[in-house]
């Protein structure tokens, strides 16, 4: 009995090492298939597809798009499922073209936080509509949680409430979008921004 619980309190004490042969998970992979730069719409077609050659119907690239009647696919040969490719229309069409041409569309690149922006030198923030959300998480990066900042074509300019960044909004979208504007249902909520001098907050 005394030796039972002996060979057990030595089995608890003593380490367990699985015998497992030491293996990296690391892994290359190559495609030599696939055209080094995709050019035409099958061989973008094909390297979507990870196939060394791919059929698709005529579609436009995106260097030649020029208006929005080229922003529709091909569609898929009857009884196959189509993919992005053949079936994306308007603007995901626009970013998967651009993707396969190594063109970031929507400029999705992070905004410098490498600096705090201020009134003289806010960071700037690109801007296709009327409005931008930026989301602010200090000054080095990740130095507070996010905070959310809202700007307009009316007040392109917000300062940061937790590090004090400012960031300025610049329009790239048509002057002209041919919207009928409708004047707001509901007053926007002030917030203490609205209660700054003007000549304070746009210098």
């Amino acid at each position: 009995m005394l030796l039972q619980r002996t060979a057990v309190a030595a089995a608890r004490r003593a380490v367990f090492v699985p015998r497992v042969a030491a293996r990296t998970f690391s892994t290359s992979f190559v495609r030599r298939e696939a055209p080094k730069n995709p050019v035409t719409p099958n061989e973008q077609a094909a390297a979507l597809a990870g196939t060394a050659e791919k059929k698709v119907g005529p579609y436009k690239t995106f260097t030649e798009i020029k208006s929005e009647e080229d922003l529709f696919g091909p569609g898929a040969e009857p009884g196959t499922v189509p993919t992005d490719l053949e079936q994306a229309t308007g603007l995901e069409r626009l970013e998967i073209l651009g993707k396969m041409e190594g063109v970031d569309v929507f400029d999705m690149r992070p905004l410098d936080s490498s600096r705090l922006g201020t009134m003289e030198d806010p960071i700037p923030l690109r801007s296709a509509g009327d409005e931008q959300f930026a989301g602010c998480t200090g000054v080095p990066a990740d130095s507070h949680t996010t905070t959310w900042l809202r700007m307009t074509r009316d007040r392109p300019i917000e300062r940061c409430p937790e590090c004090g960044s400012v960031y300025k909004m610049e329009y790239v979208g048509p002057q002209d979008d041919h919207h009928h504007h409708h004047e707001q249902e509901f007053e926007e909520p002030k917030t203490f921004a609205d209660f700054i001098k003007p000549e304070y907050r746009y210098r």
